[in-house]
């Protein structure tokens, strides 16, 4: 239940209802008819996604995060979500879509299982405006995701997965790094082969934490922007 409300709540900030400040508790309260548990539960979803600030004594306050660029990636909610507000969702071009094969040792190992273990792999371009601006490798575990449709694989998988079997992503572990581009990936990307590119590698758990997805996000646009909320406990 608080995490449909949280993402009402983001959905009015990002919409832009809510300009300044969350009303308080007892009118969230009010407004969907459940106990202040449950409503602090979804602000604290709300906040440590970067989207709020806290001010004692005074409430949460709207946190209007500025960044040069429109391909910013808000790492506090997860990558391939937009976090200017009203930019354009992101659209894919399927290069391969695997059901079903065997986990090599590496990825067997990432995944902490047996390297027989069957996977998902999807390999597409993602388009922002028409352009491409990353290339993502993504593989998904058979044993927790038992199914992905082509048109999934199109659009935002893991919103098919949250509303098609509620495996959403709880957690998950991002690391940033350079790297250079294969010459598969150059060719993709319309580079160099041996040109350094920003590239996110995540693993997404789901609840009790099990590891269902192990993806690598290479970025074209060299001048893409990464936000990270972190929150700093004062010793006063």
């Amino acid at each position: 239940m608080y995490h449909e409300i949280a993402d009402q709540l983001i959905q009015a900030i990002t919409k832009g209802q809510f300009t300044s400040k969350l009303p308080t508790e007892a009118k969230l309260m009010a407004r969907f008819g459940v106990s202040r548990n449950t409503i602090r539960r979804a602000i604290d979803v709300v906040y440590q996604q970067g989207l709020l600030r806290r001010v004692q004594g005074s409430g949460y306050y709207i946190n209007h995060v500025q960044l040069n660029s429109k391909h910013a990636v808000n790492l506090s909610v997860g990558a391939g979500k937009p976090l200017v507000k009203n930019s354009p969702r992101p659209t894919s071009k399927i290069v391969t879509f695997d059901k079903a094969i065997a986990a090599t040792i590496p990825l067997a190992t990432q995944f902490n299982v047996e390297a027989d273990a069957e996977v998902y792999r999807v390999i597409r371009l993602r388009y922002m405006d028409a352009a491409v601006y990353a290339l993502e490798e993504s593989y998904y575990l058979t044993a927790v995701v038992p199914f992905l449709s082509t048109e999934s694989v199109n659009g935002s998988i893991f919103e098919f997965l949250a509303e098609t079997f509620n495996i959403a992503v709880i957690a998950s572990d991002d690391y940033l790094s350079m790297t250079k581009l294969a010459e598969d990936q150059a060719t993709l990307l319309d580079q160099k082969p041996g040109t350094h590119r920003l590239t996110l590698a995540q693993m997404n758990y789901t609840k009790n934490n099990t590891l269902f997805n192990f993806s690598k996000t290479i970025y074209a646009d060299p001048k893409m922007s990464f936000y990270f909320h972190s929150a700093h406990l004062s010793s006063n």
